[in-house]
């Protein structure tokens, strides 16, 4: 009995340690997958494309909410409405499955964010009833906080004579969605529900908090109990104090964003004093010991950040508060100290090469979230901390003059980029290459280092995939070689006559190719419209159709007995795509369609009878009416003809492919050998 009472005890411990807000001794780097308004990057579909891209550098993308809100256009879902239908502005559930499943397959969890603290109504008071796995989940306008949006809603509850909770708001009010009552026996159990599905059913690894500042952090601590995440931050945004009592409050089964940590780091880029930019950078700012990350006792729970989309700036009349330099050299310290570093997703577009190879180096030298580091210099032009990993010590120094600062003899360079400078201690003993492995449009020369305490090291290396040995290709630490085609290269230290420290690179090289892609929409639903129909179409960087209303369309074609409109869209890079509205032109009463993503595929629409807020809603019958649909290919009538040439996704070339294989011409089926 005392046997089975002591594994009992044991079990539930180990079940506890695993809920308990991240893990300690983590390696793992995240990325903040979206920015603000950037639907274009952030689509399912978008990210999927660059999971095999991120395989090996990125453990963790925190996504945008993904359940679907009541407003018609695209939102980026911090007005929550719906729970359990996760049909977003950044794709559809389907998509949402597809791309987690792609995460799991490369080793990287999906971080999902979830907007508890308040939830968008129909009215006042109406919340959505949801029925998930035979259980129908509505909240109540007893669920909402009884002094919600300053009072404002009781008001309009009086006048209604409706009733609300009797317990106030536990912490800062959100203004124009309704404030929920966590105290609540119907919100606690819809919100555990709502998180089991996000983890359980659709497939993520752990949880993103928003405005935590709103209610008690015990709540987050149950929810995290009731579903048993290992992965769980909340955004207190505050001082460090503020957020350590946060933290505790959920019982340490929760991590946060260091929010000092980002404006040390803000401070000193941008030379602020006070929040306000000077004239100059002063880099011995970031000697500052009060954020999470510099605690021994908190910095396991600490995630580091150096921007994220409330902090960037958006437009001229949204400022905010963002870095305006040196984003480059800001991510070089970040990713080479303590904490859970995450990437900001704009700043991974723009310097991926650079990031990968500081998140090579993290790893190299087995930095974790709970690694300690010793300052080595805090001036105002230089500045440099030398981090002690499991594995090997990493220094980095940042600021306008780097050179000021020169490790010790048993330090080799390794990275070095627009004020910042990467030290990997020669204890490492491995080979390096300042180009990692990934995707590139052009042929490179990649620079080999020795990283070894024996001087008479030299590097060996193969592009074949196979290990090198003492007879491979030789070149003396420094110096570069030429990369021109796809390639694995193996490099390896040789002293002695044997090869140790071998580093394995994968390269594609590959010529992004442009084409085209066609956007459908029947004609035959909607013949009141007229004989014209005005496409309006656009992505991050462009107007593609020129002015409201876009371009007008007559013509069509006619596929599987049904009328279509149709417009074809250059794609002229990876990260393009086509959001489109369906329109009837200018002037009073006119109808139109809400916001589309086309993505960057060939994309079929059926337009609906109903209207949301005002605008006609579309399906995408892409599946059933593309030529590879599941109802067969579809003819193209004698009255149009189509001699383009498609591929089994439906993406339209320009030409016929030189590329073998299977693809769609005039309706029918070609190989190509």
């Amino acid at each position: 009995m005392k046997k089975i009472y002591f594994t009992l005890i044991a079990l539930l411990a180990s079940i506890n340690m695993f809920a308990q807000g991240w893990p300690a001794n983590y390696s793992g780097v995240m990325l903040q997958g979206f920015s603000w308004d950037a639907y274009d990057y952030s689509q399912w579909t978008v990210l999927e494309k660059q999971a095999d891209d991120m395989k090996g550098f990125i453990d963790l993308v925190w996504l945008p909410q993904s359940g679907k809100c009541i407003e018609p256009n695209q939102v980026m879902g911090y007005k929550p409405y719906y729970y359990f239908n996760q049909n977003s502005s950044f794709g559809t559930e389907a998509e949402l499955r597809s791309l987690i499943a792609k995460f799991k397959a490369n080793g990287i969890g999906a971080i999902a964010d979830v907007v508890v603290n308040h939830r968008n109504t129909d009215g006042w008071f109406t919340f959505p009833a949801e029925t998930y796995k035979g259980v129908t989940y509505q909240m109540l306008s007893t669920d909402i906080c009884k002094n919600d949006d300053g009072e404002k809603t009781a008001t309009q509850a009086k006048k209604e004579g409706v009733s609300l909770s009797q317990n106030y708001d536990e912490g800062t009010d959100f203004g124009g969605c309704r404030d929920i009552d966590h105290k609540s026996a119907n919100v606690q159990k819809i919100i555990k529900a709502y998180l089991k599905f996000l983890k359980e059913d659709i497939g993520y690894t752990g949880f993103r908090y928003d405005m935590v500042k709103g209610f008690d952090g015990s709540h987050v601590a149950d929810y995290n109990d009731a579903t048993g995440v290992e992965y769980s931050v909340g955004e207190y945004w505050d001082g460090n104090d503020k957020i350590e009592s946060w933290i505790n409050r959920t019982n340490k089964k929760s991590a946060a964003f260091d929010f000092q940590f980002r404006y040390n780091v803000r401070d000193a880029v941008n030379g602020a004093a006070n929040g306000k930019v000077t004239t100059s950078s002063d880099w011995s700012k970031l000697n500052s010991n009060d954020n999470l990350m510099h605690d021994a006792n908190y910095r396991r729970y600490a995630v580091t950040f150096v921007e994220n989309h409330d902090t960037q700036k958006r437009s001229e009349s949204e400022q905010n508060d963002p870095l305006r330099k040196d984003t480059i050299a800001a991510n070089a310290y970040m990713l080479a100290m303590p904490g859970t570093p995450c990437v900001f997703q704009p700043h991974w577009r723009a310097y991926k090469q650079e990031i990968k190879s500081m998140i090579e180096a993290r790893k190299l030298a087995g930095i974790t979230n709970m690694s300690n580091y010793t300052n080595k210099m805090a001036q105002t032009a230089c500045f440099a901390n030398e981090t002690t990993g499991d594995k090997a010590k990493l220094i980095v120094v940042v600021g306008n003059n780097t050179k000021a600062y020169t490790p010790g003899a048993d330090y080799t360079q390794i990275l070095e980029g627009y004020h910042y400078r990467y030290y990997l201690s020669k204890s490492a003993e491995t080979a390096w290459c300042n180009i990692p492995s990934g995707e590139y449009e052009a042929g490179f020369k990649a620079k080999l280092t020795a990283v070894s305490q024996n001087s008479n090291a030299k590097l060996v290396y193969t592009t074949d995939g196979t290990d090198p040995t003492a007879k491979s290709k030789q070149v003396t630490t420094g110096n570069t070689i030429n990369i021109d085609n796809t390639c694995t290269l193996k490099v390896g230290l040789l002293i002695n006559g044997t090869v140790t420290g071998i580093r394995t690179y994968n390269y594609t090289v590959k010529a992004f190719e442009p084409y085209t892609i066609t956007v459908y929409a029947n004609a035959d639903q909607v013949k009141n419209w007229g004989s014209t129909m005005c496409f309006y179409a656009w992505n991050s960087s462009e107007k593609l159709t020129g002015e409201w209303p876009g371009t007008a369309v007559t013509a069509t074609k006619t596929l599987n007995g049904k009328k279509w409109y149709y417009m074809d869209f250059k794609i002229k890079s990876k990260d393009a795509i086509v959001n489109i509205i369906f329109n009837q032109g200018n002037g009073t009463g006119k109808k139109q369609t809400v916001d589309l993503n086309a993505g960057n595929s060939t994309k079929y629409y059926e337009i609906t009878t109903t209207m949301s807020k005002g605008q006609y809603t579309c399906k995408d019958v892409t599946a059933i009416w593309a030529p590879t649909g599941i109802t067969g290919t579809p003819t193209i009538s004698n009255t149009t003809t189509d001699n383009a040439w498609y591929t089994l996704s439906g993406m339209k070339l320009g030409k016929k492919p030189a590329k073998n294989g299977v693809y769609i011409h005039k309706g029918k089926k070609v190989i190509i050998r």
